[in-house]
């Protein structure tokens, strides 16, 4: 793979997607200078003999407890071991690789007086696919998402487990293996490296890219679905979407009126049709989905500033030679845009649901009986909506906001937080869900269309049909049916029912 080039503070939602799905990375040389002054700033700063919180004070509500220089590196290494109080189970590899790319280009703005050899030894990690293994529970979202960093800070300084080749690995062990020293933290170093919300982000990205291929498979199964059903191309008119005016929505009606062009099954009722509306999981398609397009891209555009800020604490600025206290570190932005994508994943498995249940009701679909030719003898895809309405549920209960709650936290001198850690890392589970849901329509859509043969559909979901005819042949019998929704849902992990760059995407 390419490798992805990181200028701090510039890096593109493009460039985080190539790192979440393993490109290597490389830091810009121009961070080089930047990052060499800032540390020679945190010098500079300490030579004034000020307190300076996190550098020479304790931390949180011990900030008033002034640390003697003798003691400046003891108190970095003993920030990562007090912190590192992680539970549950170790964060993915890819999501643990993207924090770590996040935190590596936060740091190297030239803001948080780390030295280049700190910097230095994050990007060996990265280039040598040395992992932390990363507790996904401990984080509340403010002040940053200290115990996960701290885990990661940890395997820096030898304490710890890494993953090297998929295997678990004492971390001192790991870097001696590699030819890597351990890091002795100066000051400020390890404050700065477990401070910030690389952790949330990192989540919150990751859902966000994985969720931009759900979208747009879930656009060509309800093109599909209102195929089989024998649904009308009419709501898809661009003439209505305008006189609305939402971009998502016009965008997502061309999506599906382009997927159903040149249709033999659509142009076999255009005459005659006693219907005169269709149900609205057909026809306000555009609505619900280009609405869950809009208010992803707003979850994209906070995302997208978020992963090239600056979010330890305090801030130093070398030119001034001053140290900043503030709360960059409090996850707000992420914790609202997770809720954000929590919303759309729902919306977006709900709406594929309500189309699998019409497809499987003869009285709504004019189909046969669960999508088989022998219903009663057969069961069909009976149990399959009876999944997808499960896991439509759980969306459902999984899609409260995390953000409307807050508990206070360090004896209440952090009263009030984000909850984004929760909030991003639930999208994982939200987003298997939605991809699951869709993967039934998948199969309920191309069954449906299969009862209407010799009349094909469009040269796209034509396409799309026979891709999935590779792996999952028509249902004539009953037969076991999980292989065939596993290969299904790898179809769309895979986003390979139809071209993506074809329909709107998430990410600019």
């Amino acid at each position: 793979m390419t490798r992805v080039a990181l200028i701090p503070g510039a890096v593109s939602l493009a460039q985080w997607r190539a790192v979440y799905r393993g490109a290597p990375v490389a830091l810009d040389p121009s961070a080089a200078p930047v990052i060499a002054n800032s540390a020679e700033a945190v010098g500079r700063i300490l030579t004034k003999g000020r307190p300076i919180y996190g550098i020479n004070t304790g931390f949180g509500k011990l900030a008033g407890v002034r640390i003697e220089t003798q003691d400046l590196e003891r108190l970095q290494r003993n920030i990562v071991l007090s912190h590192a109080v992680g539970v549950g189970e170790a964060m993915p590899v890819p999501v643990c690789r993207l924090m770590m790319a996040l935190k590596l280009t936060s740091l190297a703005r030239g803001a948080s007086g780390v030295r280049p050899a700190t910097v230095a030894l994050l990007q060996a990690l990265l280039d040598q696919d040395l992992t932390p293994v990363v507790p996904t529970q401990g984080s509340v979202g403010a002040s940053g998402d200290l115990a996960p960093l701290a885990h990661m800070a940890a395997t820096m300084i030898g304490v710890g487990d890494m993953l090297v080749g998929g295997e678990p690995k004492a971390a001192a062990q790991a870097l001696a293996d590699a030819g890597l020293e351990p890091l002795v933290l100066g000051p400020k170093e390890g404050l700065a490296l477990l401070n910030g919300t690389q952790f949330s982000c990192a989540y919150a990205l990751a859902a966000l890219f994985d969720i931009e291929r759900v979208f747009g498979c879930a656009l060509v199964t309800g093109a599909l679905s209102t195929e089989a059903a024998k649904g009308s191309d009419t709501p898809f008119d661009p003439r209505i979407h305008i006189l609305r005016g939402h971009i998502g929505q016009q965008e997502t009606a061309a999506a599906l009126r382009n997927l159903m062009a040149g249709s033999a099954i659509r142009a076999s009722h255009l005459a005659g049709d006693t219907r005169v509306q269709d149900p609205y999981c057909l026809r306000c398609q555009p609505q619900v989905m280009g609405a869950a397009l809009d208010i992803l891209r707003q979850a994209a555009a906070t995302l997208a500033i978020e992963a090239n800020g600056v979010t330890d604490n305090p801030l130093i600025f070398p030119d001034t030679d001053e140290a900043l206290s503030g709360g960059n570190f409090h996850a707000e932005p992420v914790a609202f845009a997770a809720d954000i994508i929590a919303l759309a994943v729902c919306e977006i498995g709900s709406l594929a649901e309500r189309r699998i249940a019409m497809l499987v009701d003869p009285a709504l679909s004019g189909l046969p009986a669960f999508l088989t030719a022998h219903p009663g003898l057969n069961s069909g895809l009976m149990m399959a909506q009876v999944t997808a309405a499960a896991l439509v549920s759980e969306n459902k209960q999984r899609a409260y906001p995390a953000s409307v709650d807050s508990i206070p936290t360090s004896a209440n001198q952090e009263d009030h937080v984000s909850m984004a850690a929760h909030g991003a890392r639930r999208l994982t589970g939200m987003i298997d869900n939605a991809r699951a849901v869709i993967a039934i329509e998948l199969i309920a859509a191309a069954q449906g269309c299969d009862f209407h043969r010799p009349l094909a559909s469009s040269g796209a979901l034509e396409a799309v049909r026979a891709t999935l005819r590779r792996r999952v042949a028509h249902l004539d019998e009953d037969r076991h049916l999980h292989p065939d929704i596993e290969a299904a849902i790898e179809l769309v992990r895979e986003g390979a029912l139809w071209p993506l760059d074809d329909l709107p995407g998430v990410c600019a």
